[in-house]
């Protein structure tokens, strides 16, 4: 590297995050070391336009000698103790119990204070980037790294400004990347290396991770059996958000769908709020049938709904839903279930024929978008469109096939759905 230091976390982020460009097709889930690897983590979401979310993991320093680390912990009970340390600086295991016991505290009252009653966004299945300031032993990102290994992360990268040579050998043995810019010899600690490493405050990161990347949620409703389950989501909320978009996905997929996240980001610079979620549990989604159990599925819209509308933050906010495949039906009928509480649908490559008897019952304004190669799906669109006596139009996209993978089709969707959204949402406002 041409330089010996960086200005501060924000100017160590921005860099960082052009070592980590080729990530960004991956969709990554960011994740910051609270506190100083929050506002590096924060560049990097923004730059790759992707989810941001804070990893709480605490140093057990020796009592006498506190910066002086023996191990860590971390978030699903992980605790990692290095054992040669331990015993050349002579502590007990009461000493031991007595430093894991204060910091578990602290670990939970971290985790309270930057994500209140919500849990850590999923990472189960993706690509996670675990960011921090610098790393001078490593203990402190192992016990970050065995968190999301037990959590069940696809793929694991690390990603810091600076380290000692000693702490990338060793965190690299764990992970499947590390990148790390800056390993200087000889390396005395994390904060020389920087211009301004003034501590970070408390507040600073919680406006962070409220500016930028998702909210974990999960979804109260009942299985088939009427046992109440929740089902997993992502909640993210632009400031002064217009109106929140549910997306209800089909054909099996989650809401870790690439087309639907992509149409998600776009709505979301344009100032609307999105809930991507689970429609079925793992087990349910096993069973076929269920991917075209239309009720089921619009039941776990209304679920949603409601989910929303129970909490005060966001409850006065309008609701439009956007469906895909069988995802469309669903939309629709629960439109024509709770036509007080859903604003506007879109349909993306949707069945909306589906939806059947339902369909003259909506009132909602309707867009429906179909690709003009998908043969079949345009007749059943246009099925769907003759029964609906709400305003509607219906949009045909040339060149594109039933997923929208040609080149440049998924935007031309995103950018319809994005200006039907705005124009309908705002009507709906309740103040």
């Amino acid at each position: 590297m041409n330089f010996t230091q960086f200005r501060n976390r924000s100017d160590a982020g921005q860099t960082l995050a052009r070592a980590l460009e080729p990530h960004r097709n991956q969709n990554p889930l960011i994740l910051g070391l609270p506190r100083g690897g929050v506002p590096v983590a924060w560049e990097i979401a923004r730059v790759l336009d992707t989810d941001l979310d804070v990893l709480v993991v605490r140093k057990l320093g020796v009592p006498w000698q506190p910066e002086y680390a023996f191990g860590s912990i971390g978030e699903a009970n992980v605790t990692i103790i290095d054992r040669d340390v331990s015993a050349s600086t002579g502590l007990s295991d009461r000493d031991i119990e007595f430093v894991i016991k204060r910091e578990r505290a602290e670990l939970s009252r971290r985790i309270e204070l930057f994500r209140g009653n919500e849990s850590m966004a999923d990472v189960q299945g993706r690509e996670v980037i675990v960011v921090d300031d610098g790393m001078a032993t490593g203990s402190t990102m192992l016990a970050a790294v065995e968190v999301l290994r037990k959590l069940g992360a696809h793929r694991i990268v690390v990603a810091v400004p600076v380290a000692s040579t000693q702490a990338v050998q060793k965190v690299a043995l764990h992970v499947d990347e590390l990148i790390c810019l800056y390993t200087p010899k000889p390396f005395n600690a994390v904060g020389v290396h920087y211009e301004d490493f003034s501590q970070e405050t408390d507040e600073h990161v919680r406006t962070l991770l409220a500016g930028c990347g998702s909210l974990a949620t999960s979804i109260p409703t009942t299985n088939l059996y009427g046992v109440e389950i929740f089902l997993p989501g992502s909640l993210t909320l632009p400031v002064d958000a217009q109106g929140i978009v549910v997306f209800a996905h089909g054909s099996g997929s989650s809401r870790l769908s690439s087309r639907n996240i992509h149409v998600a980001k776009i709505l979301q610079r344009a100032g609307m709020g999105t809930l991507l979620f689970d429609l079925l549990t793992i087990e349910e989604a096993e069973d076929r049938s269920n991917v075209f159990n239309i009720p089921l599925l619009a039941s776990r819209l209304e679920s949603a709904v409601d989910y929303l509308q129970s909490h005060s933050q966001w409850a006065y906010l309008p609701i439009g839903l956007f469906g895909a495949s069988t995802g469309a039906a669903a939309a629709l009928v629960a439109a024509a279930r709770r036509p007080s509480q859903i604003s506007t649908v879109v349909s993306r490559g949707g069945r909306p024929d589906l939806a059947g008897e339902s369909l003259p019952l909506v009132e909602a304004p309707t867009l429906l978008i179909v690709g003009g190669l998908d043969h079949g799906v345009i007749e059943f669109n246009e099925l769907a469109a003759s029964q609906l006596h709400c305003s509607h139009e219906m949009k045909i996209i040339a060149g594109a096939s039933h997923l929208f993978e040609e080149p440049g089709t998924l935007d031309q969707a995103a950018v319809l759905a994005r200006d039907w959204f705005a124009a309908q949402l705002p009507l709906h406002l309740v103040y």
